[in-house]
């Protein structure tokens, strides 16, 4: 049986996906909170960020993936128009099912799909715009995923990658602490639950740093791969073409 990591721990691949959905199925209700907490906000630039180099216009089809409480579809959904088409997906259906609150809160119905990002329930060459924020590091096969993204965007249309990344080097000592200290003890008195943000911090690190992930972007078939260091390489964005 083929081993994988989960956070700093090696696990057999089969069970990945079903340990990182009892991390989401934990925080989904306070996600937001803590996202806020975390970031100390800037989780909400970064989005905008991404959602501005979308640059989705009226009539576009739109694909979020891994896509949680729909903070990106809620964008793209008013910027899609009545015209468009804009996909809520994730694999974990606590995180889909306040994703599905939030935006039904904010008065858009967009059609919603419980789907595994390795395999896209979605025909090829349909989507102006793909994107996945904060979702990667936590996929078993993450060139596959990338394969299937690639997949179901239409030719001359872009995927956009955010994800946390390599912190710029004369911060990684205070990042660690932070991470590995106050994380845990903010996911503790918060979510009730110390381990999954200790956890969240691990997969931080064992994810790919920004030239590999843009390597492997190339490697899946995307063309005009560039990358984005945000707040010091705290989080990237990474965006390819599909021609």
């Amino acid at each position: 049986m083929t081993n994988t990591h989960f956070g700093f721990q090696t696990v057999p691949e089969d069970d990945k996906a079903h340990k990182v959905a009892e991390v989401f199925h934990s925080v989904a209700a306070k996600y937001d909170v803590m996202n806020d907490l975390m970031s100390a906000g800037l989780h909400r630039l970064w989005k905008a960020f991404t959602i501005a180099q979308a640059a989705v216009r009226p009539g576009f089809k739109v694909l979020d993936i891994a896509g949680g409480t729909g903070d990106l579809a809620k964008a793209f959904a008013r910027k899609a128009g009545p015209t468009g088409e804009v996909w809520l997906t994730d694999i974990n259906e606590s995180m889909l099912r306040v994703g599905r609150d939030r935006l039904l809160n904010s008065g858009l119905s967009i059609p919603i799909s419980l789907c595994d990002a390795e395999k896209l329930p979605f025909p090829s060459n349909y989507f102006d715009r793909v994107t996945v924020a904060f979702g990667l590091r936590n996929m078993t096969h993450k060139d596959a995923a990338l394969a299937e993204m690639r997949r179901v965007l239409k030719p001359g249309g872009k995927l956009l990658v955010l994800e946390f990344s390599k912190v710029w080097e004369p911060l990684k000592k205070p990042y660690d602490v932070y991470s590995f200290s106050v994380l845990p003890w903010l996911g503790k008195r918060i979510a009730g639950d110390a381990d999954s943000y200790r956890y969240l911090a691990e997969s931080i690190r064992m994810h790919p740093d920004q030239d590999t992930l843009k390597k492997m972007m190339q490697d899946a078939g995307l063309e005009r791969v560039e990358y984005f260091n945000l707040t010091a390489g705290v989080a990237a964005l990474h965006t390819g073409m599909k021609f």
